[in-house]
């Protein structure tokens, strides 16, 4: 699991909002609430543990970005994002400010 962990801190990455559009339009991108760990959040599908990554999808935690958000992001195009590639998704999670 170590190992797993630490590959996946090499995709650890930042990006802005116009760099993800591509992804978003080939329905890759994973939004993930600021409350979880992008990378436990990448272990956990990595690894197949179903179970934590179906309650983080229960409880909203994890969601394809909405309408709203898309909206928000594609009127401030300089946004960014704290990201973790794991192919074939893009984990995305709003930076602050």
């Amino acid at each position: 699991m170590s190992d797993l962990r630490t590959e996946l801190t090499a995709n650890l990455d930042e990006a802005e909002w116009e760099w993800l559009i591509p992804h978003v339009q080939r329905d890759a991108v994973i939004v993930v609430a600021q409350d979880l760990d992008l990378l436990d959040v990448g272990v956990a599908i990595a690894s197949d543990q179903v179970s934590s990554v179906q309650q983080w999808i229960d409880q909203q935690l994890m969601a394809k970005p909405s309408d709203v958000q898309m909206g928000n992001w594609n009127s401030d195009r300089s946004k960014r994002f704290h990201t973790l590639i794991l192919q074939p998704y893009v984990l995305v999670q709003e930076m602050a400010g």
